[in-house]
């Protein structure tokens, strides 16, 4: 018997964003990001290059320090991982739902 587990499956997804906002991901897109990352049961983390941070993080995600145009990666696995990555990839595309 190869896994440990008894029938749980980890489901992962991924998916390539950009930053379109033009001040970046600074701490009001921030926030509203951990917020929206913190509504599913399943790990998210933001990839940029070498690093990796907790998307359900403010501090990690701005230690990002990321700008217009800049390409990450979410990186989200467990239960709810497809819906959690389609919604927070559409969270970029929206600009973060941020009117100001």
């Amino acid at each position: 018997m190869g896994n440990a587990e008894s029938g749980a499956m980890t489901t992962t997804a991924r998916a390539e964003v950009r930053v379109l906002n033009e001040q970046g991901l600074h701490a009001r897109p921030a926030a509203k990001l951990a917020q929206e990352a913190q509504k599913y049961g399943c790990e998210v983390f933001l990839v940029a290059g070498e690093e990796r941070v907790d998307a359900k993080s403010v501090v990690d995600i701005l230690t990002l320090a990321a700008s217009k145009g800049t390409e990450l990666v979410l990186e989200v696995s467990g239960e709810g991982a497809d819906k959690a990555a389609h919604r927070l990839a559409e969270f970029f595309r929206n600009r973060f739902e941020d009117k100001a």
